[in-house]
């Protein structure tokens, strides 16, 4: 076997050696298969491995290839967020409460990245039932950051994150409800992308809220996300949310060819910036100024705080959650934690009023920020205002006052998930400690293209990606 370093690679240069015969799957797979075992019993990033079945996949992508099959994505070892189905492995959500639910069909974009080519190594942790932000975990463990592993990967995609960064994986399947794609791949110097809602099908993920769930790619580059959506992407008759949208695959193949001449950039005044720490923000200006030294136009625009957002997120959430999952909330002894069961019955709480005030206001957030990307292209913030906090915390200091940490983690990324617009995380800087720092960029719905290009020129002009975390 050869000496393959999966931290010092990427997906479509592992897809291209493998389809033209210079590497084999069985190769890729079994060098990601030595990473999880040398270290996930540490960092904890998968619940389930899926180690024969997986090397049986590679021997099945090396015999397509021999015959003279090419997929996008050929030998691609793959983590799965532990909420997504998966034909024939457990998929317990992160709770023991469906510790024997083996679904008979993978999820619709599990399938597909499959059909393209990925290997199955694993089911990453996650927080459980999505519902939570460091993705400390009772049942399974606590997820623990690569960069530091006192410290939190971020969630509910936690695990994903992790095997990223780690070398164990190099394309996760994540669900991005309140930030929960964006959010860990930041803490973990990864690309993590939030879709529009309805461009990939979400048929066969264990919902959390209908209406703001969203399945998105976890990559080690911007160009491997691309790559990865444009397999995931199109309608899907399993799950009425999903349209016929604009072609993906030829843009984004060719995103950040050229500069970015005449893109205008805005970047928000006040609350985002004011809250974050300093070295974060001066992190993310820097990349900014990257982006101005592109071609972009960078301008500076008045943004709403996050009060609203916030409210109208977390009266739904509470909502739907309950309404997907009361039953199982209500059962005793079932393997549910406690705190989860609470947060799943909060729902009951809130009247249909309260729900549906929750909904209009969510409309005045989307008119909000329709009316502002009428002056620029692409907003630029923090995907996180602060680095991955010590495992256990629950608030920290930030501009000037103790703040419960779920506001600090969520407040830039859970607006997105109540307009539907994508929005792109992509490494930018370390803090002094060494701890990662994400760029957040927004783009207008269904354009995802224009997102790709700019995280796909940041990253050619930056060397952000080639780090990789002391000791792996």
């Amino acid at each position: 076997m050869i000496d393959l370093d999966l931290t010092q690679t990427n997906a479509q240069a592992i897809a291209q050696r493998v389809n033209t015969g210079e590497l084999k799957a069985v190769e890729v797979v079994r060098a990601a298969l030595d990473r999880i075992e040398a270290h996930n019993d540490r960092l904890r990033a998968f619940i389930t491995v899926t180690a024969d079945q997986a090397m049986a996949e590679a021997e099945a992508v090396d015999r397509a290839v021999d015959t003279g099959q090419s997929f996008p994505l050929a030998g691609v070892p793959l983590a799965v967020k532990d909420g997504f189905w998966t034909k024939g492995v457990p998929t317990t959500n992160g709770s023991k409460a469906l510790l024997d639910f083996v679904p008979e069909a993978d999820a619709e974009a599990v399938a597909r990245l499959r059909k393209a080519g990925c290997v199955l190594v694993g089911k990453s942790l996650m927080h459980e039932y999505a519902y939570g932000f460091t993705s400390e975990n009772p049942h399974f463990g606590n997820a623990r950051n690569p960069w530091a592993p006192d410290r939190v990967p971020g969630g509910s995609t936690g695990g994903g994150a992790v095997a990223l960064a780690a070398g164990m994986a190099l394309a996760s399947v994540g669900g991005d409800t309140g930030g929960s794609v964006r959010q860990p791949s930041a803490l973990c110097g990864v690309v993590g992308l939030k879709v529009t809602y309805g461009r990939v099908s979400r048929h066969g993920g264990i919902p959390l809220s209908w209406s703001m769930d969203t399945v998105g790619p976890m990559a080690r580059t911007v160009g491997d996300a691309a790559l990865m959506l444009a397999v995931m992407a199109g309608p899907d008759p399993k799950d009425p949310a999903t349209v016929s949208a604009p072609a993906l695959a030829d843009p984004l193949l060719r995103a950040g060819a050229g500069g970015l001449q005449g893109l205008r950039i805005g970047v928000p005044t006040g609350h985002s910036f004011d809250v974050a720490e300093p070295e974060v923000a001066a992190s993310v200006r820097d990349a900014i100024e990257v982006l101005r030294g592109l071609g972009a136009n960078v301008v500076e625009v008045a943004f709403p705080g996050p009060e609203l957002p916030r409210a109208a997120h977390r009266a739904i959430i509470f909502t739907e959650a309950t309404a997907a999952h009361e039953a199982t909330a209500r059962q005793r002894n079932n393997g549910l934690s406690d705190e989860i069961r609470n947060l799943l019955l909060a729902g009951l709480f809130l009247t249909g009023d309260r729900y549906l005030d929750a909904q209009r206001l969510r409309r005045l957030v989307i008119e909000q920020y329709r009316q502002l990307w009428r002056s620029f292209d692409v907003l630029a913030l923090p995907t996180s205002p602060i680095v991955a906090t010590p495992i256990g915390v629950q608030e920290v200091e930030a501009g000037g006052q103790r703040t419960p940490l779920v506001q600090l983690y969520l407040d830039h990324t859970l607006p997105l998930n109540l307009t539907g617009q994508p929005a792109l995380s992509v490494p930018c800087g370390f803090s002094a400690s060494g701890l990662p720092i994400g760029l957040q960029l927004v783009g207008r719905p269904w354009d995802e293209a224009t997102l790709l290009r700019v995280g796909v020129a940041y990253e050619s002009a930056t060397h952000w990606t080639e780090r990789k975390p002391p000791g792996l």
